[in-house]
Order: C-alpha cells, then structure tokens, then sequence
C-alpha cells in the first residue's frame, strides 16, 4: 500500500506501507532549509501513524542539505519570515521561542518509537548534519561532506544537533570538528562514529532499502521497546537502567503471551 505523496515547502511525505519516506525537494537551492522547511518538517511526525515502523529521511539533488538558507542571515531575509538579524532586535523570550519552533522539525526523530534513518548524500552542512544527526541511523554516500559551520558565521549549532553529535563521537572530536567547521567525509564519518555505514552514491536508496528491510524482520514491539530502552540508557544511572530493562521485559513477556491466548 503505498499512501499519496504530499509534498508542501520542499519536503515530499509518502507512505509505502510500514515505512514513511520523508524527501527534502529543493534540489534547485541544495536543499537549504527555511522556517517553512521546519515546519513542514515538524509536521511530518503526524504521519508516523501506528502502521510505520521506519521512516527513511533523503535528499534529492546533490547535496542532502546546504544547511541555513542564506537570507536568513540578511536583513532583507525571507518573505514573510523572521530573519535571524531581526529576530535578535527582539526579547529573549522571542528568541527562544523561535529556536524552540524550529528545534521540534529536529527533536522528534530520536523521540518517536519507531527507527529513523538518514540516507546522506554530498553536502550535509549546518542545520543539514543536525537534521541527519537527528535520526537513529546514518548511511553516508561515499561523497558524502559533514560540516558544522556554525560557528564561522558567529553562531553555535542550536538544532538539537550538539547532544547528538557528543553521545556519538565523544566531547573532544565533537569540539573540534565544530569549532573548526571542517568536512568529515564520509570514510570518517564511519570510522568516527557519525555515520553507520557507507555506500556508493549509484546505491545509496538500495543500501538504505536493505537496512529498512532488516529492521523489519523483528517484531514491532520489541523493537520499539528496544530503542526507547537504549535512549533511556544515556542518561540512567546503571540501577535505574537496570530497573528499566526489567519493566520493559515484562511488558514484552505479557504481550507474547496475550499473543499465544490470542
């Protein structure tokens, strides 16, 4: 079964079957990301309907994500948006408003129940890394560029993106990859611990089919709980973990056997 594409601020939603795609679709601009973007972006989790099981985050074009769109850094900045110059004649408040919105198109990937994947091809810099930084599972096209360029602009990365990369790379490298704003290929990026896996670019959708299909072949319960186990042991002390693996077991248990009754 495969549900209607809806494709609305450069983002195109398609259901088929258990696995939603989301597709970044300004090929034109390299995918730069706008307030529109976020939105759009945010909204997508209304999708995750109990059917999905895996949603597979992509690009079209060359690059993934350019990151920021550049008017966003001008006055003049976008029709009908605050432009980050003139969001910072505002209050605090305002501010972090702002930011908040657009951390909710960033902050749902690793919250949601059900695997997330970013398939990363080219360029993937700024609010571009955080977006695939967001999700559970990374595979890297081999021409593949990570870059956090925040700070060269005056800013810091605020899209949820700095969490991220530390629990995946550790404080250090994560310091100076950002404060230097250098490229991570995608050779490093696997060997860093950025990216899972990396695939030739000609088969990037058919190494990300292979991962999904993978994903699906245990049961949807288990896996949900599994990675809202996983998640929890970040931040838990060992006996709170431990607690935690026990309840979740037990909810496991009592759905297998409510599944044999059945």
């Amino acid at each position: 079964m495969s549900a209607a594409a809806a494709e609305i601020d450069g983002v195109r939603i398609d259901r088929q079957g258990s696995v939603l795609h989301v597709t970044l679709s300004s090929a034109g601009n390299r995918n730069a990301q706008t307030p529109a973007t976020w939105r759009r972006l945010a909204a997508a989790v209304d999708f995750v309907t109990h059917e999905v099981r895996v949603v597979v985050l992509a690009a079209e074009g060359v690059s993934f994500s350019a990151g920021l769109d550049r008017r966003m850094m001008s006055v003049e900045g976008i029709e009908g948006e605050e432009s980050l110059l003139t969001l910072a004649d505002h209050d605090e408040e305002k501010v972090d408003g702002f930011i908040r919105g657009a951390q909710a198109a960033f902050s749902w990937w690793s919250q949601t129940p059900v695997l997330t994947i970013a398939a990363v091809q080219g360029h993937a810099i700024g609010a571009g890394f955080q977006l695939a930084l967001a999700c559970d599972l990374i595979i890297a096209a081999d021409n593949a560029l990570f870059a956090m360029r925040e700070t060269s602009l005056g800013l810091v990365p605020d899209l949820t993106g700095t969490s991220s990369l530390v629990r995946r790379i550790g404080y250090s490298r994560a310091l100076e990859i950002c404060a230097t704003g250098r490229f991570v290929d995608a050779e490093e990026a696997v060997r860093i611990g950025i990216a899972n896996y990396q695939a030739p670019l000609d088969q990037l959708a058919e190494r990300t089919d292979a991962l999904v299909e993978s994903l699906l072949t245990a049961p949807a319960g288990a896996v949900r709980e599994l990675k809202s186990l996983l998640r929890a042991a970040e931040d838990n002390n060992p006996a709170d973990q431990h607690l935690a693996e026990r309840i979740a077991q037990t909810r496991r248990l009592a759905d297998l056997r409510a599944a044999m009754r059945g």
